[in-house]
Parts: structure tokens; sequence; C-alpha cells
């Protein structure tokens, strides 16, 4: 193994000082990318969805539980899957193992859930062996996966909806993509509204708070948990 060289502590403090620029420059850059994803055009979804949840039938709407905005992560887990009924996909497991607390993104006015295709009764056991439970996670009846970019495997799609009730697509990643999510802050980042705070970089009147103020432990936020 070709091993980096050992320094003192001043050159090791320099060199990462130098590469504390470039971590910045990435920085700016990631936001920059999410102020572009906040002026995305918006594809209004015109077509009834159908979910099987642990409560019932449910719609598309449904899934938003009341709240401005929903992210829907296709997870592969069905009869292809090595494992089934016991195991889910290895890398979507890894990515629910992942996800923080919902509270958080619920006090940003945003829904994560989850959609696969398997019954709600091996889903539930499966959320349990886990430790998911928080995670709502419904069955897909449909084409919804399909038509939004997902046909096999995972993916990300983010959703918005209107004073009207009308749901529009805003954002979608996979492959890699996916890599990133489980954070609150990387889930908010690919939202049609962002973080929702006063630094960013939005279309004038979207909604926008100051930074740290409405952080909160994930029991303390009341109705928003």
């Amino acid at each position: 193994m070709n091993m980096p060289p050992i320094v003192s502590p001043q050159e090791w403090v320099a060199a990462r000082e130098e590469l504390l620029v470039k971590e910045k420059e990435l920085t700016r850059a990631r936001d920059a990318l999410a102020a572009q994803r906040r002026r995305m055009p918006r594809m209004e979804v015109d077509k009834e969805y159908r979910f099987e949840g642990p409560n019932g039938p449910a719609s598309l709407l449904d899934l938003f539980d009341g709240r401005r905005q929903l992210i829907v992560y296709r997870f592969f887990y069905d009869p292809d899957v090595k494992g089934w009924p016991e195991k889910g996909c290895p890398g979507c497991s890894f990515v629910a193992d992942q996800v923080a607390h919902p509270a958080h993104l619920n006090a940003r006015d945003t829904t994560l859930a989850f959609v696969s295709r398997a019954p709600q009764a091996n889903i539930e056991r499966l959320k349990a062996r886990m430790g998911w439970e928080l995670i709502p996670w419904y069955t897909l009846t449909d084409d919804f996966d399909a038509d939004f970019g997902v046909d096999e495997w995972h993916g990300t799609n983010a959703f918005y909806r209107d004073d009207e009730d009308r749901i529009y697509r805003t954002y979608f990643i996979d492959n890699r993509g996916d890599e990133a999510m489980g954070s609150t802050w990387s889930y908010l980042d690919i939202t049609a509204l962002g973080r929702q705070e006063e630094w960013e970089d939005s279309p004038e009147g979207y909604p926008q708070t100051p930074p740290y103020q409405w952080w909160n432990r994930h029991d303390e936020y009341g109705d928003a948990s």
C-alpha cells in the first residue's frame, strides 16, 4: 500500500486548509444546483394512482399526509429479490437504514414515503425486523413506478401539492443519486421548496424562515412531528 506522507501538525493543518478551499467550492456548487432544482418546470400528475397502505387503499394525494411536499422512494422489494420475502434489496435496505427521523422533514411540510411491489403483510414484517417502523410504506398496485422512471430497482421522485390539491412532479433521481439520500438536508435539497431558509436562492414568494430557529429535537416539534 502506497501510504500518504507523514507530516508535522503545521503541515497537516496547511494541507487541510488547502483542501477546505475545494470543499467550500463543492458546497457552493451543491447549493447552486439545489437552487436550479427549485426553478425546474413542474409536470402535472393528472392520472389517478392507487396504493395499499396499512390502513387500506390510498391515493397519491393520501401519501402527502396533508403536507405540501411528498418524496417517494421506490424500494426494490418483490419476488425477484434474492431472499424474498424475508429480505429486501441490499442497496435499498442501506438507504432505509440511513433515513433520518421523519419529524424533521415533516417540520418543513414534507412527507417521505416508500413504495414497493410487496403485500402489506410482508412490508410490515420487514419494517419490524429492520427497525423501519417510522417510514410510511405503501404497496404499488398499478404503473406508478414505471410512469415515474422506476420500472425496476429503485429511484426517488419529488412531488408538490398546490392549494387546490393538484399534484406536480418536481424532481427525480436514481442510480448513484440515491446514495446521498437519507439525511433531512439531502431530501430537502431535491424538493421544490428546498430547505426553506432565508439564505437560499429561491424564487420570490417561496416560504423561508431563519436558519437554526426551526431546528428542534425530533420529539419537540409538536404537531409537525
